[in-house]
């Protein structure tokens, strides 16, 4: 369901589909299937249970750092190393590799939603 967002432009507090920011976007979609998710990167890496980057699935959260020390960018894994999220740079609700080197670098950890 998140993939059909691709294109959605970034709108820095945004969370609906006129532009979302990465913890909106994940926000909105976890509100569709009915469950709650709190607004804020640094809440949403406190929520579910923490997994190990190697077993990562579909449906994970991931975090990142990338302001500043601690999660700072989230968005969600859709397997084979991919995730799609809404990042300020370039604008769009995109797929990219969490396994890329940016991404690799800056990456915190992992929740997975019960």
């Amino acid at each position: 369901m998140a993939l059909g967002y691709r294109g959605v432009p970034y709108r820095e507090g945004g969370s609906d589909p006129a532009g979302f920011d990465c913890s909106g976007f994940m926000q909105y979609v976890f509100r569709q299937i009915g469950t709650v998710l709190p607004r804020e990167v640094r809440d949403q890496f406190r929520t579910g249970a923490e997994i190990d980057r190697g077993d990562i699935e579909a449906g994970d959260l991931v975090f990142f750092e990338t302001i500043g020390r601690g999660a700072s960018h989230v968005g969600l894994a859709i397997g084979g190393g991919e995730f799609v999220h809404a990042p300020s740079t370039r604008g769009v609700v995109r797929v990219e590799r969490f396994t890329s080197t940016y991404w690799a670098r800056r990456y915190v950890g992992a929740r997975r939603l019960k």
